[in-house]
């Protein structure tokens, strides 16, 4: 039988798991983790816990608690790079304004970190990938190409110094860009991560049995993504969700075939992709700015179904 207060079962492709707890108040839970995109320990303790994170966000929630998962071969790397691992994690949480409060690990060859995070929100607050409406404008709050230029880095081709921006990108918070979207009232909202701007956006159109229409002339990029694009750069990932997620895509004559890839390239810690209503459109840019959050408006929602690319 299923549990009423599991608010989440009634939500397609919901960035958590939400628990009604009382009339004013829903847990909001969930977990992530992944093997390192960064050689910096406490870069890619950061980086992992802004991903983490992330979900708690893209609905709305405030994150209270998290517990460390973790993966790491102690034996074979030594206990500093794990200590510089768990510090990034734990002063990412602190400026979530959350806690952590314990967590679990294993010997393992290869690392692997993450949190499993718990949140709160109002029931009838809550933003999900449901509601996006005819006639909202879709704004995008990271630039895309972490994927990419993750890749990159792991085959030496560039080297961090070189780009900042992503380094940058990656560890930042969404909660600025969470805060100002429930300040000013939205209709749908989630993350962008593994399943690129596509996979997120084609799970927002089937929730929301809208279609999303992307302008992939307007899609901010990070630095250097277009140059190690051009390298071949492109991860296993790109190819899983262009195979997955184009079908149920229109695409129109003459959008690029680079656009193609960067909008299926799997994110790291992304941005969030929100729908608003046109009337709260410059509002919510406005509320961003002055938060020193970069966003971008990159397409609308429409009657229709799927996910059409122009």
């Amino acid at each position: 039988m299923n549990d009423k207060k599991l608010l989440s079962a009634d939500i397609p492709f919901s960035d958590g798991g939400v628990y009604k707890v009382r009339d004013d108040l829903a847990l909001v839970q969930s977990v992530d983790f992944f093997t390192p995109v960064v050689d910096d320990p406490y870069l890619y303790g950061q980086i992992a816990a802004a991903n983490a994170l992330s979900d708690v966000y893209a609905m709305g929630g405030r994150p209270l608690t998290a517990l460390n998962v973790l993966a790491f071969p102690a034996c074979r790397l030594g206990t500093e790079p794990l200590t510089e691992l768990l510090k990034g994690g734990a002063d990412k949480v602190v400026e979530a304004g959350a806690v952590v409060v314990g967590g679990h690990s294993v010997e393992d060859d290869e690392p692997k970190y993450g949190l499993a995070v718990t949140g709160e929100v109002h029931p009838d607050k809550m933003v999900s990938t449901c509601n996006a409406q005819v006639g909202d404008r879709l704004v995008l709050t990271k630039p895309l190409g972490t994927g990419v230029l993750t890749t990159a880095l792991k085959g030496s081709l560039i080297q961090p110094e070189e780009v900042p921006e992503v380094l940058q990108g990656m560890a930042r918070l969404n909660r600025i860009a969470s805060e100002a979207m429930m300040e000013v009232g939205v209709h749908s909202c989630t993350d962008v991560t593994g399943f690129g701007l596509l996979g997120h956006a084609v799970e927002m159109a089937h929730a929301s049995d809208r279609r999303i229409l992307l302008e992939t002339v307007a899609l901010p990029e990070y630095p250097k993504t277009d140059e190690m694009m051009a390298m071949g750069m492109i991860p296993g990932g790109t190819r899983r969700n262009r195979d997955h997620y184009l079908p149920q895509a229109l695409v129109e004559d003459g959008v690029p075939r680079e656009m193609i890839d960067l909008v299926c390239d799997p994110q790291t810690s992304g941005g969030l992709l929100i729908a608003v209503s046109a009337d709260r459109h410059k509002d919510l840019l406005d509320l961003l700015a002055q938060g020193g959050t970069d966003a971008w408006t990159i397409g609308k929602v429409e009657e229709g179904a799927g996910v059409h690319l122009v």
